[in-house]
């Protein structure tokens, strides 16, 4: 059985909420067991729920604000396209990743591969 879309949507607002705003462990809570995690693509598959618990812990006390640009939903897997604008010490940045997930059938995510690199950082000026 798939997911419904609407409920791929929620999971997906959900997580990008989480990742600008909640903690790791809310993040991790919209994974199902056994999932994993390649962030961003080219690096280490994360295959645990530790390891998944761990990067995004690294994430969890930066300053984010992040917008939802665009969702396409396909059978049990969703592309999406969002910002971030993240405080890195005195320095912000803002960056546009565009990630991939595949769902079960509680709409819980099973892989996710996000795809963006150092070079989509984009200083933001002080004033």
């Amino acid at each position: 059985m798939l997911p419904t879309e609407d409920a791929v949507r929620q999971t997906v607002a959900a997580y990008v909420e989480a990742v600008a705003h909640g903690t790791a462990a809310d993040v991790v809570a919209l994974y199902a067991e056994g999932a994993t995690v390649e962030d961003p693509v080219g690096t280490e598959v994360r295959t645990t729920r530790e390891s998944i618990l761990e990067f995004y812990a690294v994430v969890e006390p930066l300053k984010q604000t992040a917008e939802l640009l665009t969702v396409k939903v396909a059978s049990n897997s969703a592309a999406f396209h969002f910002g971030l604008t993240t405080e890195f010490g005195e320095n912000t940045f803002t960056w546009s990743v565009i990630d991939v997930m595949e769902f079960d059938d509680e709409a819980k995510i099973t892989s996710m591969r996000a795809y963006w690199n150092e070079t989509d950082l984009v200083p933001v000026p002080t004033s």
